[in-house]
């Protein structure tokens, strides 16, 4: 009982400390609610309700707009799975600013989910040779071919394993999120993706209001901070209402795929089946839900 009771006077303590901290520092009620809110999962769902009404009054102060902000929760029987037809692709980039402009990426400094590399044909998928800083009249160039990258949804992710804040986590319907207030920017998860597919804000993120998305998730598009990590969500705030993430419906050549690899009748499921298909890095046994195959 005494050990109890000289646990609870020290965590006491220490709250009343913190609080002081901040207070002394300049800090105002909300960001101490900020700084004291508890990790994403562990909210109830009147807490949830409450995060996310306040953050939609945030954001119409600061936008001057109507968002809608959504916590919805994965979807039973679901388990998310994207294809790239490397055959296909011819590295326009569309998929790109898709991403930037569906996903709230700041335009200044610039920072891109996705990288397109171009290879050259005769090497073949060898990262050696390879470069995102092509820039030629037309695409695609015909000694070339283009593999795009992004966060490759691991089934075993590195990412979350070094996380000391438990600030990243795997979803039941397969998406690797970050609850962004938790991240505290140490970049382990960087170090430890072998994809670069997480994105570091080292200056505050700029999103001009009038190019903004007001269609968010909260573990998705929601504007980020300086000094945390952000990666791709395949969508969440789209997938999870039944559409597809914002690069699939840009592809002017259709190379791009997704769907429910638990549903046998989808077309991820029958690429899986019938093509030759890779995943990059597959000696790491990251086990990617990501793959990458030649349609023709």
């Amino acid at each position: 009982m005494k050990k109890e009771n000289s646990r609870r006077i020290f965590l006491k303590n220490l709250s009343l400390a913190t609080f002081s901290a901040l207070a002394l520092s300049g800090c105002n009620m909300k960001k101490v609610d900020e700084f004291l809110q508890k990790n994403f999962r562990t909210l109830t769902k009147k807490e949830v309700d409450d995060l996310i009404k306040n953050l939609v009054i945030e954001y119409k102060e600061k936008y001057h707009k109507d968002f809608h902000l959504s916590a919805k929760p994965a979807l039973e029987e679901t388990l998310f799975g994207y294809a790239l037809d490397l055959s296909r692709c011819i590295g326009c980039r569309r998929c790109v600013y898709a991403c930037v402009k569906e996903n709230n990426q700041s335009r200044n400094p610039q920072i891109h989910w996705i990288q397109v590399l171009q290879m050259e044909k005769e090497k073949g998928i060898d990262f050696a040779y390879s470069t995102v800083q092509y820039n030629p009249e037309t695409v695609p160039d015909k000694d070339h071919f283009y593999v795009p990258i992004g966060c490759q949804q691991c089934r075993n992710p590195q990412c979350i394993k070094v996380c000391p804040a438990k600030a990243t986590w795997q979803e039941p319907d397969g998406i690797v999120v970050i609850d962004y207030n938790w991240c505290i920017g140490c970049r382990y998860c960087m170090a430890a993706c072998p994809y670069g597919a997480r994105h570091f804000n080292w200056g505050e993120p700029n999103v001009p209001a009038e190019e903004i998305n007001t269609e968010m998730h909260y573990l998705g598009n929601r504007p980020r901070m300086k000094g945390v990590v952000e990666k791709c969500t395949f969508c969440v705030q789209r997938t999870r209402e039944g559409k597809y993430p914002a690069c699939v419906e840009i592809c002017p050549v259709g190379a791009r795929k997704f769907g429910n690899l638990l549903d046998p009748e989808s077309e991820v499921r029958y690429i899986l089946a019938n093509k030759r298909v890779l995943v990059l890095k597959q000696e790491l046994n990251t086990q990617p839900k990501f793959y990458y195959f030649f349609g023709i």
